[in-house]
């Protein structure tokens, strides 16, 4: 999480920074995509936003997020004690 100073700079996390290849002195590109903000390092061009590219974005979104392990779908590696069916009687009297 960055925080906005009072002359509105952010701090671009060194993870990201060291993933990205950003360095100080580099100049990146804002660009608004709908209700989130992307940030393109220099030297790298924005995908222009036709639906393709939107598509494509959010199926790679779509990857990530199956790969997560929190994903729907994702193997748990122990079993919660209890099946989604447990719960719809759960309260109910017989």
């Amino acid at each position: 999480m960055a925080k906005v100073t009072s002359k509105y700079q952010v701090t671009v996390p060194k993870a990201i920074a060291d993933r990205y290849s950003i360095r100080p002195g580099d100049q990146i590109e804002w660009a608004p995509a709908g209700d989130v903000i992307r940030v393109i390092p220099a030297g790298k061009q924005a995908t222009p936003e036709d639906r393709d590219s939107k598509l494509r974005i959010f199926d790679q979104a779509t990857k990530r997020h199956r790969k997560r392990p929190s994903a729907p779908g994702a193997k748990r590696s122990h079993d919660r004690g209890w099946r989604r069916e447990d719960l719809y009687g759960r309260g109910r009297s017989s």
